[in-house]
C-alpha cells in the first residue's frame, strides 16, 4: 500500500512539472521581449532539462540578441539528442554570423541532405562557399536552387556574383541580365550597374544606374555610381550634383565626398577640393591627418578604382 502510495505521488509530482513546464513553454512562444524569453526557457529547461522545444527557442532568442556562441550551444544539444534539418539551418545561421563560414556551409549541408526540399539551406550553402573563395561549387550551388525554383533572383544574382569572382565576365553578365529580365526593378538595374562599371562600361552602367534611380528615387547607392559614372565619362559637373544627392541621403558618405573632390579637382576648383579630400578624411580617422593613401583602404575607391584613385590621390595631397 505504501508503495502505491509512493508511486502515485511520483506521478503526480511528474505531471505537475510536465504541466509547468508546457505553461512556461507557451509564455515563451508568446513573449516578444527576448530576455523574458530566454528566462522562461531558462525555466523550462530546470524542470525537464531534455526540453529540446525550449532549447531551440532560446537558441533563437539568443541568435536574436547577438548570442551567437549561446545559440550554437544551444542548437548543438539538441543535434546530439535529435538532429533535424531546422536546427542545422539555425546553427548555420549563427555560424555565418561569426563568420565561421566553413563550419555554417556544414551545417547548411547537412540540413538540405535531412530535407532535399529545403532550398534556403542550400541557398545559404551556396552563400557559404562564396564566402570562402569556393567559386567553382558556389555556381553549381546557386544553379541546383534555381532547377528547384527557376525564378528566384537573390540565386541568380549570388551566382552572377560568383561568376564575376572567377573572371567569366560574359557569364556574369549573362545572369546580371537574366535578374534585370525577370524583375525590371532598381536592385537588378542597380547590380547590373554596379558589374559594369567594375569592368569599365561607363556608358552601359550609367544607363542601368539611371533606370534604378527612374523606378526608385530614394535608391540612394544609385546616385552615387550614376556620379561615379559621370566622373569617368568626364561629365563632372553631372558627377557633382549625384554626389551632392547622395550625401543628402548620408552626411558622413565618405566615398561620395572622394568623388566630389575628386569632380572638384577636374573642375578646377581647387579649394572646394581639399575641403571634401580632407572632410572625407576626417570621418575616416578623425584623430590623424592625411600622411599616406593606405588611409583610405576601406573606400570604393581603393578597394575598386586603385589605380584611378592612386593617381587623383597624388593630385588631391598636393592641395
Amino acid at each position: 500500500m505504501k508503495k502505491q502510495l509512493i508511486i502515485t505521488a511520483l506521478l503526480i509530482s511528474s505531471f505537475t512539472t510536465f504541466a509547468q513546464a508546457n505553461k512556461l513553454l507557451r509564455q515563451a512562444e508568446r513573449s516578444t521581449d527576448l530576455k523574458e524569453r530566454i528566462e522562461l526557457c531558462d525555466q523550462v529547461i530546470a524542470l525537464e532539462p531534455k526540453n529540446l522545444d525550449a532549447y531551440f527557442l532560446r537558441g533563437l532568442a539568443k541568435n536574436d540578441t547577438g548570442d551567437f556562441y549561446g545559440a550554437i550551444v544551444d542548437y548543438s544539444k539538441i543535434i546530439v539528442l535529435e538532429p533535424d534539418p531546422d536546427t542545422y539551418y539555425n546553427r548555420g545561421n549563427s555560424r555565418y554570423a561569426l563568420n565561421d563560414f566553413e563550419g555554417a556551409k556544414q551545417d547548411f549541408e547537412k540540413a538540405f541532405e535531412l530535407d532535399p526540399n529545403f532550398i534556403d539551406a542550400l541557398y545559404s550553402m551556396g552563400c557559404a562557399q562564396y564566402d570562402l573563395g569556393e567559386y567553382e561549387d558556389a555556381v553549381k550551388t546557386f544553379w541546383k536552387v534555381n532547377e528547384a525554383v527557376p525564378n528566384n533572383t537573390k540565386a541568380i544574382y549570388r551566382r552572377a556574383d560568383s561568376y564575376n569572382a572567377l573572371k567569366q565576365y560574359r557569364n556574369a553578365l549573362n545572369n546580371y541580365t537574366l535578374a534585370v529580365n525577370l524583375e525590371r526593378s532598381s536592385t537588378a538595374f542597380y547590380n547590373r550597374g554596379v558589374f559594369l562599371i567594375s569592368i569599365n562600361y561607363y556608358k552601359d552602367a550609367l544607363s542601368d544606374f539611371e533606370k534604378a534611380i527612374k523606378r526608385d528615387d530614394t535608391n540612394s547607392n544609385a546616385y552615387f555610381f550614376r556620379a561615379t559614372s559621370h566622373l569617368f565619362l568626364g561629365d563632372y559637373i553631372k558627377a557633382f550634383g549625384d554626389y551632392n544627392t547622395a550625401l543628402k541621403y548620408d552626411n558622413l558618405d565618405f566615398d561620395a565626398m572622394l568623388g566630389l573632390a575628386i569632380a572638384n579637382y577636374k573642375m578646377n576648383d581647387l579649394s572646394n577640393a581639399k575641403l571634401f579630400f580632407e572632410k572625407a578624411g576626417n570621418i575616416i580617422d578623425p584623430d590623424n591627418t592625411i600622411e599616406g593613401i593606405d588611409k583610405f583602404k576601406n573606400t570604393y575607391w581603393y578597394t575598386n578604382q586603385l589605380f584611378y584613385f592612386k593617381e587623383r590621390y597624388q593630385e588631391l595631397i598636393k592641395l
